[in-house]
């Protein structure tokens, strides 16, 4: 059977735990920061898990991850 190939763009947004969960980084912290709160910008610095309806779509494009 040939080698699948691994989707670069996903590997680089997310990441697999011990556990076989996937991890990701949150959204909306790349730009127009000064109006958001200094909370709401510290929890975004938290990774988040990927919700259990993706994680097949996600499976799939890291197949090794």
């Amino acid at each position: 059977m040939a080698k699948l190939k691994t989707n670069k763009s996903a590997a680089k947004r997310m990441w697999s735990t011990a556990s076989g969960k996937f991890k990701r980084s949150r959204a909306a912290k790349g730009h127009l920061l000064t109006h958001k709160t200094q909370k709401r910008k510290r929890h975004l610095r938290k990774a988040a898990l990927v919700d259990k309806t993706e994680v097949a779509k996600i499976r799939r494009m890291l197949p090794y991850g």
